[in-house]
């Protein structure tokens, strides 16, 4: 399949909001074809897993319960959020860290990249794990109700396979890590 032929032609702008900008875009498909596709724009965001050193012969992590109206309650995560202008993938990591779990890297690895939901938003989410962490100053924003969550790398693994985490950027960051990251617990 080309993708040199595929374009878009034109676009209509539904809503220019704080979060996500909708528009209906007209665009030439790789066939030549033409066709009309909605599409939620998003300038992307990072997430990052925050490890703790071994403790008592298994790696620990830090997720976040926090409640998401879209998600219809309460769900695991990790921490995460928008970028803002000016800001590196990095830099909003560590920031988001800090403001939702109160705590701050020492280091920083990237695990990798996601794209959301490619079938209709070019979101893209930063992953990254944070190690070495220190007390930090949490600032959840005014509409972010969250509780902190440290428990075994096993009981976040546990979470995904019995379906209570739902998260996708979670479930990357928290395999990712787990298979090519963080050595075996045991």
């Amino acid at each position: 399949m080309s993708e040199d032929r595929a374009a878009r032609l034109d676009t209509t702008v539904i809503h220019d909001g704080r979060v996500v900008h909708l528009s209906v875009d007209t665009v030439r498909f790789p066939d030549g074809s033409v066709g009309k596709l909605e599409l939620i724009r998003h300038r992307g965001a990072a997430a990052v897993l925050p490890v703790h050193a071994n403790v008592g012969g298994e790696t620990e992590v830090l997720l976040i319960r926090q409640y998401r109206y879209a998600a219809g309650g309460v769900i695991h995560e990790v921490p995460a959020g928008i970028v803002e202008p000016g800001e590196s993938w990095e830099e909003c990591a560590l920031r988001e860290l800090e403001e939702e779990a109160g705590v701050r890297a020492g280091r920083l690895v990237r695990l990798t990249s996601i794209h959301t939901t490619p079938g209709f938003t070019n979101e893209r989410i930063h992953i990254f794990a944070a190690f070495d962490l220190q007390p930090g100053r949490s600032r959840p924003d005014r509409d972010e109700f969250l509780e902190l969550a440290r428990m075994p790398l096993s009981a976040a693994l546990a979470l995904i396979e019995s379906g209570e985490m739902t998260d996708a950027k979670s479930i990357v960051a928290l395999l990712y890590a787990a298979r090519f990251l963080l050595p075996e617990d045991g």
